[in-house]
């Protein structure tokens, strides 16, 4: 004789398996909302977002919030839409709206620059100014960014020689070392950025050689993983890996030695960006940066 389902047990079952259902079917939404552009609480977003490998939620942006006619639209979005709001927001009304709001629907309202802007008003003993977009102002800093823009697109591929003395950085390295996205990304800086190629069986240019005064930084990457990227390039240009050396991991191999002996007897620091991002590998230039510049300064 066998016993009869415990209809407790069952119970508690159909609860369980209906928790994990509610818990799937929660809304996946998040909003990021900015009294400016929003590149900063949607950086915030990123960096948080990447430690969770199954979280992908639907983001809605809400940027340029100034007004309560604007702040009333972000209110209903999140009503329609429900989930956590982060937000960068100065006026002390529209925050007191949104948290309000946020508190009456039931989704968390985090202010990503609070606790930042409180340490530092405690730290330093001043008020700050109140005013969004500051950082965002057509300045001399944003002046600066622009110039350094046209500064390396100008000086991108080994192009204008002659004006590397003018550079901050300079670039060397193989073909497909990500030496043009880096350059962008450290002109967005400020930094004024070039990149010249090191061509197999072609000498480097005297420009690069001889260069004083800017710093010049290696980029190099594992020979098997440049070959991939390399045949990956071939198939879209050519549809076809034509067995060329430019894809071929024996010459791949002599050609990144060559390059590391050149920095190494110039005294150029190298960076491996096999498993950098561009964001890791132009943080990593900016730290050689400040050091050459505090070597350079009396």
């Amino acid at each position: 004789m066998t016993d009869s389902a415990d209809p407790l047990r069952i119970a508690d079952g159909l609860a369980e398996t209906d928790a994990a259902a509610a818990v799937v079917e929660k809304p996946g939404n998040l909003h990021l909302v900015s009294d400016a552009t929003g590149e900063t609480v949607n950086s915030v977003a990123r960096a948080v977002l990447s430690q969770f490998r199954d979280v992908e939620p639907v983001e809605h942006a809400w940027t340029l919030v100034r007004t309560r006619g604007h702040m009333d639209k972000v209110i209903a979005g999140i009503e329609a839409f429900p989930g956590p709001v982060l937000y960068t927001l100065i006026n002390e009304t529209l925050r007191g709206r949104l948290t309000d709001a946020c508190r009456r629907i039931g989704v968390p309202a985090i202010s990503v620059l609070d606790p930042v802007m409180h340490a530092l008003v405690s730290y330093f003993d001043v008020a700050t100014v109140g005013r969004p977009g500051l950082q965002h102002e057509m300045d001399a800093e944003y002046f600066s960014r622009i110039e350094a823009m046209n500064f390396a697109m100008a000086h991108d591929d080994g192009q204008q020689l002659s004006g590397l003395p003018e550079a901050d950085v300079v670039l060397t390295g193989v073909s497909r070392t990500s030496k043009t996205p880096t350059c962008i990304y450290l002109a967005n800086r400020g930094i004024r950025a070039a990149n010249v190629p090191l061509v197999p069986g072609v000498p480097a240019p005297a420009e690069l050689v001889d260069l004083k005064g800017p710093l010049v930084v290696g980029l190099t990457k594992d020979p098997m993983r440049l070959v991939q990227v390399r045949k990956n390039r071939l198939r879209l240009l050519t549809e076809r890996d034509d067995g060329s050396a430019y894809a071929d991991l024996e010459a791949v191999k002599q050609e990144v030695a060559e390059a590391r002996r050149l920095c190494s007897s110039k005294g150029w620091p190298t960076l491996d960006v096999t498993r950098r991002s561009i964001e890791e590998t132009a943080a990593a230039i900016m730290t050689l940066l400040a050091r050459h510049r505090r070597q350079a300064s009396p």
